[in-house]
């Protein structure tokens, strides 16, 4: 655990210390696009920062292959290797496309060949545990189809729900976290050494969102672009791919007894299956609302609009920060949600309080639209927008009044526009 915490802590910091010198290099560089009409900030904001990810990504495993534990991680499998190829295509780019806007078509072929290329050296999956049935080989074409799907679905998904400050890096780490503890899991409770390129891809990956998050809160200084969305959904899809399609569900002894305990044992390993979905359950709800919406209107799939689901939480009112917070809170609501059944499928407890904190989270999801109203001794410790509006009163002498009120015209302006002339009052 203290090599994983180490290497956690060295992408962390290689990717905050380098954020701020890629910052000034993308003004330079140009890389500040205009306003557009779906965006949320209101100045231009530098993008670029996937190059700082990349580069924490570069330190991870450069340091995790020193480590004496985690070395075996690089002897024994070429999964590392396969993943910083396909994290290198993508990101490169990435970068092209934070710079000069590559066509959609153009990037989504190049998520499939980063895919490939992983496919190529041995990252993928392989077999697939199915509940009830045992484990199911997978043809060649089979496993590769399959995975290049979940590649450019959880890209995709990530990419998608990357509107607000801090939102998808919040998110993937929180993701990553989970699925950290639940790789950790069978790789130290089972014995099973294929889980630890796995859980050493999901050590990396909080590192690169949390080294990068201090400079994407609101209000952001930069944005990590497609070149950091892309690449930090690609490594959350090779650490889902690793452990699902390399673990053997037999060297957990799992198949014994009784074909209903058999079911049940099976959890932690047919988990992996739903794990990736739940832990970009959101992005990917936001992906088909957004595929499904941009169809009917007769719009391209991959058209730019104002109808994600960060934005329906602004427009509802809540501030940028509280909504980041709300998909932060349901985030790892189903992400820990998973792992705990993945632990212990037969308690209630969990449920209940799935189901409790869900309840929480929806009236959360209410609270723009009712205000409460403090009384007025507790004026003084509650913010103005709970306070009782004050009823205006109404002038004494309305001619002293009119005679205080400023003249209109030679340059005066009335909520930001000039007057031509002065209003007439009736007396």
């Amino acid at each position: 655990m203290r090599e994983y915490l180490l290497t956690l802590c060295i992408t962390a910091a290689v990717t905050y210390l380098l954020t701020g010198p890629v910052r000034k290099f993308a003004i330079v560089a140009g890389a500040m696009p205009e306003i557009r009409a779906r965006d949320v900030h209101r100045e231009p904001t530098p993008r670029l920062g996937g190059i700082a990810m990349f580069f924490g990504l570069c330190a991870g495993l450069l340091v995790a292959d020193h480590l004496t534990n985690l070395n075996e991680v690089f002897e024994n499998s070429n999964e590392p290797r396969a993943l910083l190829s396909g994290a290198a295509l993508i990101w490169l780019i990435g970068v092209l496309d934070d710079k000069f806007e590559i066509d959609a078509l153009i990037k989504l072929g190049a998520q499939m060949i980063a895919a490939g290329v992983m496919v190529v050296q041995g990252l993928t999956i392989l077999w697939l545990p199915v509940p009830g049935v045992g484990t199911v080989a997978l043809t060649q074409w089979q496993s590769t189809l399959l995975t290049v799907a979940l590649v450019v679905i959880t890209i995709n998904a990530v990419n998608f729900v990357d509107g607000l400050d801090g939102l998808a890096a919040g998110m993937v780490c929180i993701a990553a976290a989970a699925f950290f503890m639940y790789a950790y899991r069978i790789w130290y409770s089972y014995g099973i050494e294929a889980a630890a390129p796995a859980t050493l891809f999901a050590a990396i990956l909080m590192g690169m969102c949390l080294g990068f998050l201090p400079h994407n809160m609101h209000p952001a200084r930069i944005f990590m672009g497609d070149s950091g969305s892309m690449l930090i959904g690609l490594v959350l899809a090779a650490g889902a791919i690793s452990v699902t399609g390399q673990v053997d569900p037999d060297l957990m002894n799992l198949f014994t007894g009784s074909e209903r305990n058999s079911v049940h044992q099976m959890v932690p390993v047919y988990i992996p299956l739903l794990m990736p979905l739940t832990i970009i359950a959101i992005p990917a709800a936001d992906l088909i609302l957004a595929i499904v919406r941009r169809t009917w209107r007769g719009q391209s799939p991959f058209a730019a609009d104002r109808g994600h689901l960060h934005h329906r939480l602004l427009e509802i009112g809540h501030s940028h920060s509280r909504a980041v917070l709300i998909m932060y809170f349901w985030s790892a609501l189903i992400a820990c949600g998973a792992l705990a059944y993945s632990v212990n499928s037969a308690s209630m407890w969990i449920v209940l309080g799935i189901v409790f904190l869900s309840t929480i989270g929806l009236v959360l999801l209410l609270l723009p639209r009712f205000t409460p109203r403090a009384p007025r001794w507790a004026y003084r410790f509650v913010p103005p927008r709970y306070r009782r509006p004050e009823p205006e009163e109404a002038p004494a002498h309305p001619v002293a009044a009119e005679e205080e009120r400023p003249k209109v015209g030679a340059g005066l302006t009335v909520n930001g526009a000039t007057a031509i002339g002065a209003r007439s009052h009736p007396r």
